[in-house]
Formats: structure tokens, sequence, C-alpha cells
């Protein structure tokens, strides 16, 4: 469960719960996948969410925080999870993909910016050549060492081969 602190108070009150603290960077990142195509990959800032010095042409969100006011669309992504659909999801991915690869400047977010937006960057990466079983260190090379953050994430990225 997360919540900013500085601006919610916490979900949780059990004072017996171990509660941990997270470090929050914020993520408004370029990534160049092996064939060129580029993707922005963001987090959510809940002090300037939509603040960009270029708005993308689209963008895809796997949190229903973001309503930015470009074009977009959101994704059902649990968080530390994945999609319900895979197959639909690596269908989307697919046309990010082609959007960026015809000109297009192209967002994807999640809250945090390192579980499903590394996962959906090591999914990318897939369908731009990778192969699977390096997706996710390439990501971690590429983007942000704290990419995709559970084991079923990484068995996602694993089960799309290119």
């Amino acid at each position: 469960m997360h919540w900013d602190r500085d601006t919610e108070r916490p979900k949780c009150s059990d004072p017996h719960h171990a509660h941990q603290l997270f470090e929050l960077h914020v993520h408004l990142t370029e990534v160049v996948l092996p064939s060129g195509a580029r993707i922005v990959a963001a987090s959510f800032d809940p002090q300037a969410p939509y603040a960009r010095e270029r708005e993308p042409d689209y963008g895809l969100y796997l949190d229903r925080r973001w309503a930015p006011p470009w074009p977009h669309e959101h994704v059902d992504w649990p968080d530390f999870g994945v999609p319900d659909d895979a197959a639909g999801v690596m269908d989307t991915l697919s046309s990010v993909l082609a959007r960026s690869r015809g000109g297009q400047r192209v967002e994807i977010g999640c809250l945090g910016g390192h579980g499903r937006t590394g996962t959906a960057l090591a999914g990318l990466a897939v369908l731009d050549g990778v192969p699977a079983d390096r997706a996710v260190a390439w990501v971690r090379e590429h983007y942000c060492p704290r990419a995709v953050e559970t084991a079923v994430q990484e068995a996602f990225v694993l089960g799309h081969s290119s």
C-alpha cells in the first residue's frame, strides 16, 4: 500500500504493523530501445504530475491516478503484479512501439515508475528484439536499476519471447 506521506494520511493505522519507508524518486526518463524507438518512462509526481517541457503525443498509463490533458489510455495492471490480459497488454505495447517508431512522442507511466513501468519497458524491449531472458537486465541497465520489482513481473517478461 502506498501513499504520499507529505499530502496523505497513512492508510494503515495498525501500530503493530511494521511500516516501510521507500525512497521515492521521480522519473521522466527517455529510454531508447535498440531500434532507436524512444519511450518516456514516467512516475506520478503528485506535486506536478503533468509538468513537461514537451507534452507527449500519447500516453499509456498503468495506474488510474493518471488523467493527463493529452491523448492517453489506461491498462488495468495491479501494483506489484501483472495484468490479467497479458496478450491484450502485449498488443497495446506493440501499438505503443509503432507510435514511437512512427515519430510520436510516447510516454508510459505507473505510480512509482519501477514495477509496472519497468515491466512494460521490458515487454517493449522484447518486442524490439531483446531476448526475453535479457529484457529485465536490459531495462535495469538502460532505465533504472529498480525496474521490475517482483518475481511475477519478471516471469511475465519471460513469457513473451520475441
